[in-house]
């Protein structure tokens, strides 16, 4: 089957949808216009509707026909990055310093425009909670709302999530079982040495090639110490040193995205990166101070769920355009929280045309409207398959 012929018709609502929501974008935990726009349309067309949950998130809760216990959930993320858009589109971001960089109001406009089909058929039995979820980008908003007791006050049978991949071609699914998104963790590296006068090194302890040193020593973790069929990224994005040429600074501090893919990986890489902050600070005689915190973890799909998702997904667009066997990505998501705490699948839907060719966090970045209808016309017929009317 194709795209729902209703969800085709509500595109152009969709659409504008998106487009108001791009305009003015939110970053995490202040959401607070989204949202309020979320709760709105779930009202309006009849839902029972929660907000304030993990700060700005919103839950509507559509029941359907008949008596079945059955529920699920579906989720989308609805924050957007602290970047300065350059797309230059007629509803580009009036805020400066503020993009729709990764899709989430696309995604927002996706679940609006399954809830508003599946809300007027109701060809359904059980309950759906849709769930608009902030802070996604850093700000582990999943992980608040789970703590805010989501699963407790809605209860899932399942859960499941969507993102879109402009790298893929549009209108294909991309999903695989296990472990699909890697963990995300940061080390914030402090050290501390003895500056003085560029002339007379002797007499000082440079805390700036203490930083270098360490660099270069971090990368040996994956290439020295990870098998090469394992897959770890440790990549140092900050490294702030020194104010004059003639200056040894006092202090220097580096910055590093961790990513793994499985927790055992993650302990090694965390006990290895603290053995050699140790070891740099006894070579140079600094003191190295470092705040390694855990973010958010893999996001392991579950093989029953991604099974379940990817035959609507094949009902949708056909089993030639959905790869089950998807590569692992080092990106993360704060959905990983989610699926910890419920069963569940994330899936990427393809973006990828001629007129959107930009990755995510791109500054010209921009949603692909086409397949919005896509990705509602998925969410509505995995509801309805998988809570069938009596």
């Amino acid at each position: 089957m194709p795209v729902y012929n209703r969800i085709a018709e509500l595109h152009d609502d969709m659409q504008t949808w998106r487009r108001d929501i791009h305009k003015h974008p939110e970053l995490c935990f202040e959401e607070v216009r989204t949202a309020q726009i979320v709760a709105e349309k779930l009202r309006d067309w009849g839902m029972e509707v929660h907000e304030g949950i993990g700060v700005t998130g919103v839950v509507g809760v559509l029941k359907g026909q008949g008596e079945s216990n059955r529920t699920i959930g579906i989720r989308a993320d609805m924050d957007a990055l602290p970047m300065q858009e350059l797309t230059g589109c007629d509803y580009q971001s009036i805020y400066e310093g503020k993009m729709h960089a990764c899709g989430h109001d696309g995604h927002t406009a996706i679940l609006l425009g399954a809830a508003k089909y599946l809300s007027e058929t109701r060809n359904f039995s059980g309950t759906v909670n849709f769930i608009f979820q902030p802070a996604e980008e850093g700000g582990g908003g999943g992980d608040a709302m789970v703590k805010d007791g989501l699963f407790e006050r809605f209860p899932c049978d399942a859960v499941y999530g969507l993102h879109n991949m402009p790298d893929q071609p549009k209108g294909t699914f991309h999903i695989r079982k296990g472990t699909l998104m890697a963990s995300a963790d940061v080390a914030e590296v402090t050290i501390r040495g003895k500056g003085g006068h560029a002339a007379h090194p002797q007499r000082s302890n440079d805390p700036l090639t203490a930083g270098v040193q360490l660099h270069v020593a971090l990368q040996s973790i994956v290439s020295r110490n990870i098998s090469p069929i394992d897959n770890v990224v440790i990549s140092v994005t900050e490294f702030h040193s020194g104010t004059a040429q003639n200056v040894i600074p006092h202090d220097a501090k580096l910055t590093a995205s961790i990513r793994t893919t499985t927790p055992e990986l993650r302990d090694y890489v965390e006990n290895r990166f603290r053995e050699i902050c140790e070891g740099i600070g006894a070579t140079f005689g600094v003191e190295v101070e470092l705040n390694y915190k855990r973010n958010y973890p893999c996001t392991v799909n579950h093989d029953r769920e991604v099974d379940i998702v990817a035959k609507a997904a094949a009902d949708i667009v056909g089993a030639n355009n959905v790869n089950t066997e998807a590569p692992v990505r080092m990106g993360s998501e704060d959905f990983a929280f989610m699926l910890e705490a419920c069963p569940g699948a994330y899936i990427f839907l393809g973006a990828r045309d001629e007129n959107h060719t930009h990755t995510v966090h791109h500054p010209k970045y921009d949603f692909n409207d086409e397949i919005l209808s896509t990705g509602a016309s998925l969410w509505a017929h995995l509801v309805e398959t998988q809570l069938p009317k009596s």
